[in-house]
């Protein structure tokens, strides 16, 4: 009788653990939901203090806010268009993380002079095919050639729970991006 309940247990163990669609393969999985329910908490908090001059917002379903500052004259890009850009990254607090304007990058304190500052230049894919973060491309969808915006980025669009020596995991991250046109 005991046998024949540790068999019955091993059993369900078995058919339970097996019954994981996602792999975990030995860590903890990122927590898409819950990141982007507290990231969406501190987007509110920053934008009842954030001073941006708009003349409209985009609050895109998937948690990432557009700032349209300046409206451009061109039409959207779309997958796989590769769009040219000025931009700086900040994390909430203000933080410059990177540029691609060398004044900026000397402003800050993160200049590097190895680096070639230069306009930006990348194609919208998604980032599982070695785009941008995913975020960038959500942002850049939504806005009009010529534009000038901010894009706010939850952490699940951005770099999750990645940690560098910049950007913490987990970070909402913001950009000031001047959208110079596409192909």
């Amino acid at each position: 009788m005991i046998r024949s309940t540790g068999v019955i247990l091993l059993v369900l163990s078995i058919a339970i653990f097996s019954c994981n669609s996602e792999p975990n393969f030995g860590g903890p999985r990122y927590d898409q939901e819950g990141n982007l329910a507290l990231d969406r908490i501190k987007i509110d908090e920053y934008l009842k203090t954030a001073e941006y001059d708009s003349l409209y917002r985009i609050h895109d379903p998937s948690g990432v806010v557009i700032i349209v500052q300046e409206e451009g004259s061109g039409s959207r890009p779309q997958s796989n268009n590769t769009i040219y850009t000025n931009y700086a990254g900040h994390l909430l607090d203000g933080t410059v993380f990177d540029t691609n304007l060398e004044a900026v990058a000397k402003e800050h304190g993160i200049f590097d002079e190895e680096r070639k500052y230069r306009i930006s230049s990348f194609s919208l894919i998604s980032s599982s095919q070695g785009g941008p973060i995913a975020g960038f491309s959500i942002g850049f969808m939504r806005i009009r050639s010529g534009s000038k915006a901010v894009i706010i980025i939850p952490s699940p669009y951005g770099y999750q729970n990645q940690e560098s020596e910049k950007i913490p995991a987990n970070s909402v991250l913001v950009f000031e991006v001047d959208f110079l046109g596409f192909d």
